[in-house]
């Protein structure tokens, strides 16, 4: 049997008393930019994963339909016509050559036959077998909801990312351009200088090497944004296009204060864990049902018609013509019933399974949590130290163009500190990133998003 130690989740995290679950905001209220909103809303009408997910919605549906269905008899209409010579030397040949089918006339050699009736079967639940099928079918059903609210939550998630993404690409962008420009006017001073005599050729090369390399991370970064807003269009379902989006500011753009409640309340905010709750509803009901398959079943079948050699005599003579049958069947296995064994040993592993995979994502579920707090809660620390590091080096630009300007200073430590200065600024402007994804990823760990 499985241990008990995954079955609850710890009472808080870390430590902490709070209470609110950022989880129940609907995702319109906790998405401020207009244009990702407008993009969610796209996301979720297009999407062809969400498509696909309604289907599989749809298909549990039809399943119930088919459940229900064997619960209630079977009920079929049925007419015939037939002709039939029996030998005249049998029992039955016989009997016809002495038997007038009406005062007078013989039994035909070639007697017709017309029949037209209803027939049922129907089979008694009386060991509730096809009810628990039934009810695993409804279960299933409520899973794949789950499953869909999962996916949807998921969807608005990886929208929201791959937007900051787009934002953080398109400032890494415009910080390369200024450094670009920044670069080329160091390279005319020190052609400049070169002249006079005042620098070497190696100088005016170093310059202009790294003049080359930002403007090739300037198309690496420009291929990033092609293929991020590509990205982006695959999840609305529609072909490329430009996302509209606002570019400015995006070092200003504050995340969300995060509130994340205790962890108990994921068992009821996270679509995958309600869905991995259900499907071990449904396993153990599952069991019920291969259980039932080694006791006897009760199968009743009925008939009620006319049938006559003449068709018009069904009209005439309907009473002379009934025909009713009336049958019921007790039926057990009793020698192969090694088949039977197999699928409910099956069906005890598929519960175990299942059992597994519930304690699995709860598991999963606090851990994801546990995780993105961490994250929080450091990338705010390095935020402020890189934005120190970013404002140094900046001044250290200034400065070191000045000391090169007036020969204190060499063109090695000014090239170190312009590329120092752009790889801080642009590990500036990711950590930002980081940090707006990692408040979208907590807000979706916590199960927010889908309702």
């Amino acid at each position: 049997m499985p241990s008990n130690e995954n079955r609850s989740v710890p009472g808080s995290y870390n430590d902490s008393q709070d209470t609110v679950n950022m989880s129940a905001t609907q995702w319109r209220t906790f998405f401020k930019d207009q244009n990702l909103v407008s993009l969610i809303d796209t996301a979720l009408k297009n999407n062809q994963e969400m498509k696909i997910t309604l289907q599989e919605i749809e298909i549990a549906k039809n399943d119930i339909r088919s459940r229900h269905a064997a619960l209630l008899p079977t009920v079929s209409l049925r007419a015939g016509a037939e002709l039939e010579k029996v030998g005249r030397y049998t029992s039955q040949g016989a009997g016809d050559a002495s038997t007038e089918i009406k005062p007078g006339k013989e039994v035909p050699e070639n007697l017709p036959n017309y029949m037209i009736g209803a027939y049922a079967n129907w089979e008694a639940d009386i060991w509730k077998k096809l009810h628990n099928a039934k009810k695993a079918a409804v279960t299933r059903y409520l899973a794949t909801v789950e499953g869909r609210n999962f996916a949807l939550t998921n969807l608005i998630a990886e929208v929201a990312n791959s937007y900051y993404e787009l934002l953080a690409l398109d400032n890494q962008l415009g910080i390369v351009k200024q450094n670009i420009e920044l670069q080329k006017s160091a390279l005319e001073i020190v052609k400049v200088q070169k002249e006079a005599a005042r620098a070497t050729e190696l100088a005016v090369q170093k310059f202009e090497a790294e003049v080359l390399k930002s403007q090739s991370m300037e198309f690496d970064i420009l291929q990033s944004i092609k293929e991020t807003e590509n990205k982006i269009n695959f999840l609305l379902g529609r072909y490329p296009q430009e996302i509209p989006r606002d570019k400015s500011d995006f070092l200003g753009l504050l995340p969300q204060a995060v509130s994340s409640g205790i962890p108990s309340q994921l068992l009821a905010n996270r679509p995958d864990i309600k869905q991995a709750e259900l499907d071990l509803a449904a396993a153990k009901l599952d069991v019920k049902v291969a259980r039932a398959e080694f006791y006897p079943s009760l199968g009743i079948s009925a008939g009620v018609g006319l049938e006559a050699f003449k068709p018009s005599y069904l009209v005439k003579y309907p009473v002379e013509s009934l025909l009713y049958s009336l049958a019921g069947d007790l039926v057990a296995p009793l020698i192969n019933r090694n088949a039977i064994k197999a699928e409910f040993n099956s069906a005890n592993a598929r519960q175990l399974q299942a059992i597994y995979n519930y304690e699995r994502t709860i598991l999963n579920a606090y851990l994801e949590v546990s995780t993105q707090l961490s994250n929080i809660s450091n990338l705010e620390h390095s935020y402020d130290l890189k934005s120190k590091q970013v404002d140094a080096l900046t001044r250290s630009i200034d400065i070191s163009n000045d000391l090169f300007k007036s020969a204190r200073a060499d063109y090695f430590e000014v090239l170190m500190t312009q590329r120092d200065a752009l790889e801080a600024k642009l590990e500036l402007v990711e950590t930002k990133k980081e940090q707006l994804n990692a408040v979208v990823n907590i807000y979706r760990d916590l199960g927010g998003g889908w309702k």
